[in-house]
């Protein structure tokens, strides 16, 4: 009883402190966080940060990764699910975008500390990302036979633009629904 407690107590703090990791780097940058404040930002020193990861860097890495898992794993769900492509589609941009509001820390963490990844992590982020970019692929060209590979691609890339620009949107809380739309017309080539 008292191993499944403490790992199960671990297991939270670990959760809490890549949520507040990523806080603090979306709102500071990765390299302005110092191991202290991430600490302190979970109620433990800046050394105990490394009974749950090895770096900074291993921490950065592993939210990252966790994301780009979870956007992959939901999407694979998605399109698993019975329907017609235009649906299997909406149901991806409502996805995506729900992502994108309830981690908008992640967004932000993404465009700006990818980089900043070792090899190894940047390589396994990259690859979800690419896996996740072919599940949406394929159903935008079964919904649209018509498009070439490169104009599916830059029409994906397009959209995930406007999707992720929702943490930076207005707060109005239409903006999700308006990128939402601006998306989907942005990838079918059509006005709804």
């Amino acid at each position: 009883m008292t191993a499944t407690w403490r790992a199960t107590q671990k297991a939270n703090r670990r959760a809490s402190l890549m949520r507040s990791a990523a806080r603090l780097f979306a709102e500071r940058g990765f390299a302005a966080v110092s191991t202290v404040e991430l600490g302190e930002a979970v109620g433990m020193s800046g050394p105990a940060l490394y009974n749950y990861f090895p770096s900074k860097e291993a921490l950065l890495a592993e939210v990252l990764v966790d994301a780009s898992r979870r956007l992959l794993d939901g999407c694979r769900e998605l399109v698993a699910e019975p329907g017609p492509p235009a649906e299997v589609l909406r149901r991806l941009v409502y996805f995506h975008l729900d992502f994108a509001t309830a981690d908008p820390d992640i967004i932000r963490i993404q465009d700006r500390e990818l980089a900043q990844l070792p090899a190894e992590a940047n390589h396994t982020v990259r690859s979800l990302q690419r896996r996740y970019v072919q599940q949406w692929d394929q159903v935008l060209a079964a919904l649209r036979p018509q498009f070439d590979a490169d104009e599916r691609q830059t029409r994906l890339l397009g959209a995930f633009g406007l999707l992720n620009s929702t943490p930076h949107s207005a707060v109005a809380a239409e903006a999700g629904e308006i990128l939402a739309g601006m998306a989907l017309r942005a990838l079918t080539g059509t006005g709804s």
